[in-house]
Parts: structure tokens; C-alpha cells; sequence
């Protein structure tokens, strides 16, 4: 019962790891490597996180995406120039009467003629430049370029934030296994030796063979327990290079120690919290801007646009196909000013103008609600990191009073004093509080880690 408690807590903690989630960065120094295994501290784990996950390299793509169209959109309040060439051929000539009075007054009135207007043979080029002198909603897409670079740039950070509270928790997740592990290799080392001892002492008639027995199946138990907590610990292993984005054949090592005193620092000043430390309050203030421009786009489109025009070309036309003989072109050029003022579409405008606001509205309303929503989780970070570090601190004296406790029961057994009621029940307390220590302690590093997200410490 004990055993399959163990593996519970530590299963149900890896599978929290699993199921968490949510830049292309400057490549960190690699983490130091020694025949192949590479060795990692929590913060090495997290730079190889931030330069290789998958997540954090797709919202730096996003952000050189934002950039590329904001260049796109420069392109907006800069001339165009384009170039069109023509060649058309006319096998039949379109005709029209005219009255040949009209050219002749000796002709009577309502003499016709059939003649064709143009020639079998036509081709032109044209150069054509085309300059916005003003545009309303250029102009405000230009001025919302760095609103939208500083939205995706959060984006970024928050792809960040979320992939360092992954691996950091992967990481503890690993270590406090490994913790646990060692603590079950100091039990199987003395229950080893206290079986040894326990069968010569039987040999010598000075024991039962049930004593035997019976640390023989607890022997048993905790070899099956420290099997179980191997397989733990390499199941978390690979979940912690899944969240780093490392090939689940590097070996690694990790070099982090965890103790209650290591969870107790980086104490912070709760006082001088500010919302803008959440990346998440940035970034929805950023996108209440983006729809602020989107609003007012929407109000100036009702403005008149103004354009300057020059084109510049050459035509010729011919019976016959001689452009290649005869150089005779006719040239042409025109320069010019287009204004466009929208007078009526059909309140479609009005009713853009009416869905920006309502964005705006929305967004403010969504500032608010996080913002009640960081108050209470940092209420409730705060408060569950303090008692869960004090009851750490309370299994941790616990476990060292169990373990004196069973220490001091199996002198006085081997000594003759004590019985082996008494050395069983002092080692079930003992593997008791030792279970209850190693909840304790990967619950408070998790509770730390929500904790410095929750104030905007990661």
C-alpha cells in the first residue's frame, strides 16, 4: 500500500508535467558535455528550452512574419511604377459610315461612305508612376507598426514564460525522483544489512524465522518500489526533453541540488507588484492599441484620398507588320492628380466603425477580468507556496525524527532489548514519512514556480 502510494503521487506529478503547456533567440553557450551525457542545471535546461523548443520557434516566426508585412505596409506610402506593353492585330477593321457632305458640300446630304478607322497592326508601351499624397488609412497603418511588432514580441515572451514554467517543473519533477530514489538506496542498503544480520542471528537459534521472513518481504517491497520510482524517473526524463525540444537520445544529467532551504529563497516584494510584470497585461494592453488603430482606420476612411499620377509611352500603328524596319514611333506623356471622395456606401463604413469600437470595449473588459484573475492568482499562489513550504519544512523534520526513531528501535533490537514488533512499526513510520516528504517537497517547487509566474518573476 505504502509502494503503490509512492508511485502514485510521483506518476500523478509526472502526468501534470506531461499535459502542461503552452526564440529563435541568439543560440546559448552550450551546456558542458562529458562522454556524451550533457549535463544541466534548471537554467541551462530552460536556455536549451528557449532556443530549441518548438514553441518559442514558432512565435519568433510569427514576429519576423509581423516584421516582414510592416515592411510590406511601408511599401504602401512609397511610388509605384509599373510598365505595360501592348500588341494588337486587327484581321478585319471595324467600319462606320460616315457622310461624305459633312467633308464635300457639293455631295447631296446622306451620301454614305463604309470607312475603317485604325490599322491592321497596333502596339504600345507605357511607363506608369503612381505616388499616395494622402491616404487615411495608410497613414494609420504606418503609425501602427510598432504596436503590432510590440504585440508579437510579447507573444513572444509569453510562448517564454509558458515553456520555462514547463521545463522547470519537468526538471524538479526528475530531480525530486532522483531524491526519492536515494533515499529508498540508503533503506535497501541498512534493511540489507539488518537481514544479514537478522539470518545469522536465526543460524544461532537467537532468532525466529519469522523476523527473517518478514524483513525479507519488506526487502522485497523496496527493491519493487525503487523499480518502480527507475521507470518513474526516466518516463519524467523524457517528458522533460520533450519540453526542451532535445532528442530523446542525448543522455543527460542533472546537476541541480533540491532542498528546503534552495525552495525558501528569492523571496519578493509583494508590496511593489504592478500589473504591467505579467507579460499577459502587456500584451492585452498592446492588442487594445492595435484595436484603438483599427478604430480609428475605420473612422478616417470617410476622408478623401489623394494620388499623383505620371505615365509616359510610345504607340505606333501599321498595315503591315514592319515594326522591326521602321522607326517610326509616336511618344506621349501625361501627369496628373486622382481625388476620390466617398460620398455614400451604404453605411458599411458606419457599421465598421461600430464593430472597431465594440473590439475596444471588449478588450478593456478582457484588461479587467485579468486583472481580477491575476489578483486571485496571486492570492492563492501566495498562500499555497507558504503552507506547502511549511508543511515541507514539518515532513522534513518528521522524516528525520522517524529516522532516529528507527535507528535508535533497531539498536535496542540487535541488542536484545526491543522486539521486532517494534522494529517493524518504526519502519513503516519511518518509509510513511519519507512518502510524505517526498509529496511535500515536489509540491512546494511546483507551488514556488506558480508563485514567481503569478507575481512575473519568470
Amino acid at each position: 500500500m505504502q509502494s503503490q502510494r509512492m508511485h502514485t503521487i510521483l506518476a500523478g506529478s509526472l502526468l501534470l508535467v506531461l499535459t502542461f503547456a503552452t526564440s529563435l533567440r541568439a543560440q546559448q553557450p552550450a551546456p558542458p558535455q562529458q562522454q556524451g551525457v550533457m549535463q544541466l542545471s534548471a537554467k541551462q535546461a530552460v536556455d536549451y528550452a528557449l532556443a530549441n523548443q518548438s514553441t518559442v520557434k514558432t512565435a519568433k516566426l510569427d514576429e519576423l512574419i509581423q516584421l516582414a508585412k510592416n515592411k510590406e505596409v511601408s511599401g504602401l506610402a512609397l511610388p509605384s511604377i509599373t510598365g505595360t506593353g501592348s500588341y494588337t492585330y486587327n484581321p478585319v477593321l471595324q467600319k462606320q459610315q460616315i457622310d461624305l457632305h459633312n467633308f464635300d458640300p457639293s455631295l447631296p446630304t446622306g451620301t454614305y461612305q463604309a470607312v475603317a478607322f485604325g490599322l491592321a497592326h497596333n502596339m504600345s508601351g507605357e511607363v506608369r508612376l503612381n505616388q499616395t499624397l494622402f491616404d487615411p488609412s495608410v497613414l494609420v497603418a504606418l503609425q501602427a507598426r510598432r504596436t503590432l511588432e510590440d504585440l508579437v514580441a510579447k507573444n513572444v515572451q509569453k510562448s517564454e514564460v509558458d515553456v520555462k514554467v514547463a521545463v522547470y517543473k519537468a526538471y524538479y519533477n526528475v530531480l525530486s525522483g532522483n531524491k526519492a530514489l536515494t533515499i529508498i538506496k540508503g533503506n535497501i542498503t541498512t534493511l540489507e544489512k539488518t537481514l544479514n544480520d537478522t539470518r545469522e542471528t536465526y543460524k544461532n537459534g537467537l532468532a525466529e524465522k519469522l523476523d527473517v521472513d518478514r524483513l525479507t518481504v519488506q526487502l522485497v517491497n523496496l527493491n519493487t518500489e525503487a523499480t518502480n520510482l527507475r521507470n518513474v524517473i526516466e518516463v519524467g526524463t523524457a517528458a522533460l526533453k520533450f519540453q526542451m525540444g532535445m532528442p530523446m537520445a542525448q543522455e543527460v544529467e542533472l546537476t541541480d541540488t533540491l532542498t528546503t532551504e534552495a525552495i525558501a529563497q528569492q523571496n519578493i516584494e509583494t508590496d511593489q507588484f504592478d500589473y504591467s510584470q505579467r507579460i499577459e497585461y502587456q500584451a492585452l494592453q498592446t492588442q487594445k492599441k492595435v484595436n484603438e488603430y483599427d478604430l480609428k482606420r475605420y473612422k478616417l476612411k470617410g476622408l478623401p484620398t489623394l494620388s499623383f499620377t505620371a505615365a509616359t509611352g510610345a504607340l505606333r500603328g501599321s498595315s503591315k507588320f514592319d515594326y522591326f524596319q521602321s522607326p517610326l514611333w509616336y511618344g506621349y506623356a501625361s501627369l496628373g492628380l486622382n481625388l476620390s471622395v466617398p460620398i455614400f456606401t451604404g453605411l458599411q463604413r458606419k457599421r465598421q466603425v461600430d464593430q472597431a469600437f465594440l473590439n475596444v470595449k471588449k478588450t478593456e473588459q478582457q484588461v479587467e477580468n485579468l486583472k481580477l484573475s491575476i489578483d486571485l492568482e496571486r492570492s492563492q499562489s501566495s498562500s499555497t507556496f507558504r503552507n506547502n513550504l511549511l508543511s515541507l519544512r514539518s515532513q522534513e523534520e518528521n522524516m528525520k525524527l522517524a529516522q532516529e526513531v528507527y535507528n535508535t528501535t533497531e539498536i535496542k533490537y540487535r541488542e536484545g532489548v526491543g522486539s521486532s514488533l517494534e522494529v517493524s512499526n518504526a519502519e513503516k513510520d519511518l518509509l510513511t514519512a519519507q512518502q510524505n516528504y517526498f509529496d511535500a517537497l515536489y509540491k512546494t517547487i511546483v507551488a514556488k514556480i506558480d508563485y514567481l509566474k503569478a507575481y512575473g518573476k519568470l
